[in-house]
């Protein structure tokens, strides 16, 4: 991994100074979902906030991933028939994107969608990144507007690419037997974990005896709660890489799925190069339905993104591309590639309906 320029120096540190800060005034001990929410989206230092570019398709581009948006217009453009599919049903002209990074989602959309979308709206907390979607959106400004948070009540048609998986989590250590939770204290040396016996559990019992490091996520499943209440009307699709409850806590995954991500590089170290890089944790998405059912919601399919594109279909919408959009496709739906890795769960308000990108391939019965 390439050296940090200065200014990504001066980030490091100033976050650091506000980490040290956070602890001290918590008595010593920050949570570790309250370090993440710091170093991902602390105004003008965090990740998500600060000034560095995010995505790209290549690190000679500075950035430090690529989403699908980026590999290929396809992936919108396929999107956008279950999108329109989910307008119709629900008799609403609106889309309202979470973390639309780059901005090139939601142009894809916009333009696949024509006049479907009456209004396009974004919530992100990023200043830096409402600048370039800005700017990435100026044939659509007409319709496009930017929020920071969802209203009381609303309706529309919801969509998050890699959302979910941004949202803090409490990291869990089983240690001899006893579980623990693990934060950040700070120290002469710097910032360094620590581990303090709590309560909180997995969702499902996770067996044998050996350690094991793991996640849990109440703040990505209070989201979906918040958006329940709030959804009179309308739909929503997340797409994220993740798992069952049963694969995610696995006995064998005892090393939880927490990583980061810079330079197309990923390392499993989030107290290093604070600001510089993303951190990320797989989508518990049995929580997330189970959240969003007993909230009201009806969950209208879960998948991998392969069957979801091939059902809304991709293979139809790839016919007459390149070579280079074919080999970006094959990204999307490869099994070791974007293909089974992540996937697609169909949330409505207002009653169950057959959405078409779940056509096939259903597994909502494995949640």
């Amino acid at each position: 991994m390439s050296p940090m320029s200065d200014e990504a120096s001066s980030v490091t540190s100033a976050l650091a100074g506000l980490m040290t800060k956070a602890i001290a005034r918590d008595g010593g001990w920050l949570p570790f979902d309250r370090f993440m929410a710091l170093a991902l989206y602390a105004p003008g230092l965090g990740y998500y906030a600060n000034a560095s570019r995010k995505f790209g398709a290549l690190p000679s581009s500075g950035s430090d991933f690529v989403t699908a948006p980026e590999l290929t217009p396809l992936f919108g453009r396929t999107l956008a028939r279950q999108l329109g599919q989910a307008l119709e049903v629900s008799g609403t002209d609106e889309i309202w994107e979470f973390g639309a990074g780059s901005g090139a989602l939601a142009r894809q959309l916009l333009e696949a969608l024509g006049p479907a979308v009456a209004r396009y709206t974004i919530v992100d907390l990023s200043g830096s990144l409402r600048e370039r979607q800005q700017e990435r959106l100026k044939a659509h400004a007409g319709k496009v507007r930017w929020v920071s948070e969802l209203p009381q009540r609303f309706a529309g048609v919801v969509v998050g690419n890699e959302v979910l998986d941004a949202m803090p989590v409490k990291l869990l250590h089983r240690i001899g037997g006893v579980w623990h939770e693990r934060g950040v204290a700070a120290g002469s040396d710097g910032l360094r974990f620590e581990d303090r016996p709590t309560a909180l559990r997995p969702p499902v019992e996770v067996e044998g005896a050996h350690d094991y490091l793991t996640e849990i996520h109440p703040q990505a499943q209070a989201f979906i709660r918040t958006l329940a209440d709030r959804l009179e009307k309308g739909a929503a699709f997340f797409l994220d890489y993740g798992f069952p409850e049963r694969e995610y806590w696995h006995p064998q995954r005892h090393m939880g799925t927490l990583m980061c991500h810079r330079g197309h590089l990923a390392d499993p170290d989030p107290l290093d190069a604070l600001g510089t890089k993303d951190i990320t944790a797989h989508v518990d998405f049995t929580g997330i339905a189970l959240a969003a059912q007993d909230a009201g919601l009806a969950v209208l399919g879960y998948t991998s993104q392969a069957h979801f594109l091939f059902n809304c279909g991709l293979l139809e919408l790839a016919a007459g591309a390149d070579r280079a959009q074919q080999a970006a496709m094959q990204k999307l739906v490869n099994e070791h590639e974007m293909g089974e890795l992540f996937k697609v769960v169909g949330l409505a308000a207002g009653g169950f309906w057959d959405a078409m990108g779940f056509a096939r391939g259903d597994r909502t019965g494995r949640l």
